[in-house]
């Protein structure tokens, strides 16, 4: 029988102890997917002396017009503050994406995009303020991407000086081992890869694994930058190390250059900014299908068959046909390299992320991509978060469709604690 939950106010946080929760009391939450919006001294307080001018660092450029480049209308003069590296290359917006104000409330739209950093909640940015609103909010830990370099580090390619983008890119990883260590081992940012020198690649995934880092973040497209594409031979012993480290390869929506716009080519031009990244954020769930296609028909899991891939931030609900389609094109076009029917390495090695999400259906999309292979997200602080409330929409699902314990407890913690290798309590 359904259990009957309390609507709370949608514009306030609620606790763990909220009627609206019942559902899910007690079992710790891992969020599979949040955003460090960086902090304007991020490289330049970490840089040596002689870098300090070249890191990544926040300035105003005349004529860095953004909202072109994103396909938005400008309805300002004004320049955007923008993240800068070397001489004066942009990298892009120095807002961080997030839509959670000073003042801990959520905008809708796309207001965010003309916010300077000093404008953004404290919680997307340093670690005690985001502790703070995991509390409130019932969340026991996160996972952690960036956003100035963008999604999968794909941003270090504009760096020219190869010894400058190895710095930048190391004291990134070096702040995600900070901010673990500080919030007591409840953030986890995840470390890029410098996926242009393989030998680089490998050292690096070694270092940062000896220093607690439990999962890799990873250009999703390095083809479309002058390298070889992700199955080619020239990467095998970055896999064979991720692989042997028990590391998961994540893949976050946007993770190349040829993904990196809220809107992308999707929307029409007329549209209002508002309507583009509505348009955009649509379609770019889907974008990883191409990630998890590839993986499994270039036969690259196959070779390494312990590796774990995870597709952040695309949502489950369409993977149900993906998996039928690729089972069904792999038959229908002889595709005869592989050991295994395509949904099976899918459910062996690839892991999805859901959000928003809800109700019977989305419990039913679960069921068929696998129950084992679905993990809980909330895509803090940016346009899609969940924030205020992450958790009411999926408490309300399990109420609503009496969901099984177990099953509660590893879409929203266990999965998430054995992919990355995080200890999760038994209760909180």
């Amino acid at each position: 029988m359904p259990l009957s939950v309390e609507t709370p106010d949608p514009d306030r946080p609620v606790g763990r102890d909220h009627p609206s929760l019942d559902a899910i009391k007690g079992i710790p939450v891992i969020d599979v997917d949040t955003h460090l919006t960086e902090p304007g001294d991020l490289w330049t307080s970490r840089a040596p002396t002689k870098y300090k001018d070249l890191v990544p660092r926040v300035s105003f450029l005349d004529g860095a017009d953004f909202y072109t480049t994103m396909g938005w209308t400008r309805d300002s003069d004004k320049p955007s503050p923008v993240w800068v590296v070397e001489e004066d290359i942009a990298l892009g917006f120095a807002g961080g994406g997030s839509v959670i104000n000073k003042d801990n409330e959520k905008v809708k739209g796309s207001e965010f995009i003309k916010w300077p950093l000093t404008d953004v909640s404290p919680g997307a940015t340093f670690v005690e303020p985001r502790l703070e609103m995991m509390d409130d909010v019932g969340v026991l830990a996160q996972i952690v991407y960036p956003n100035a370099v963008g999604f999968g580090g794909q941003g270090f390619a504009k760096i020219k000086d190869p010894e400058l983008r190895l710095l930048c890119l190391t004291i990134w990883n070096d702040v995600m081992v900070e901010m673990q260590q500080q919030s007591g081992g409840r953030l986890f940012g995840m470390g890029i890869v410098p996926w242009w020198d393989i030998d680089l690649a490998v050292g690096e995934v070694e270092r940062i694994h000896s220093l607690g880092i439990r999962g890799v973040n990873l250009n999703a497209d390095p083809q479309n930058q002058g390298l070889p594409e992700l199955s080619d031979s020239y990467y095998t012993p970055m896999w064979d190390a991720i692989s042997a480290l028990d590391l998961p390869v994540n893949f976050h929506i946007g993770a190349s250059v040829s993904q990196t716009s809220y809107s992308g080519t999707g929307p029409w031009p007329s549209m209002t900014n508002d309507q583009k990244i509505a348009v955009g954020s649509s379609l770019m769930y889907m974008s990883n299908s191409r990630i998890i296609t590839n993986f499994i028909y270039s036969g690259l899991l196959d070779r390494h068959p312990k590796l774990k891939v995870v597709s952040v931030e695309s949502g489950v609900g369409w993977l149900p046909f993906l998996l039928t389609a690729l089972d069904y094109q792999a038959d229908e076009n002889n595709v005869d390299n592989l050991k295994l029917k395509p949904s099976d390495y899918f459910r062996r090695q690839i892991y999805g992320c859901f959000w928003f999400e809800e109700g019977e259906q989305m419990m039913q999309d679960v069921e068929r991509v696998g129950v084992d292979n679905c993990m809980f997200e909330t895509d803090f602080p940016h346009p899609t978060c969940l924030y205020p409330q992450p958790l009411h929409g999926i408490a309300k699902t399990f109420a609503d469709t009496d969901a099984p314990w177990e099953t509660r407890r590893k879409l929203l913690g266990s999965n998430a604690a054995r992919v990355y290798n995080i200890d999760l309590p038994d209760h909180v």
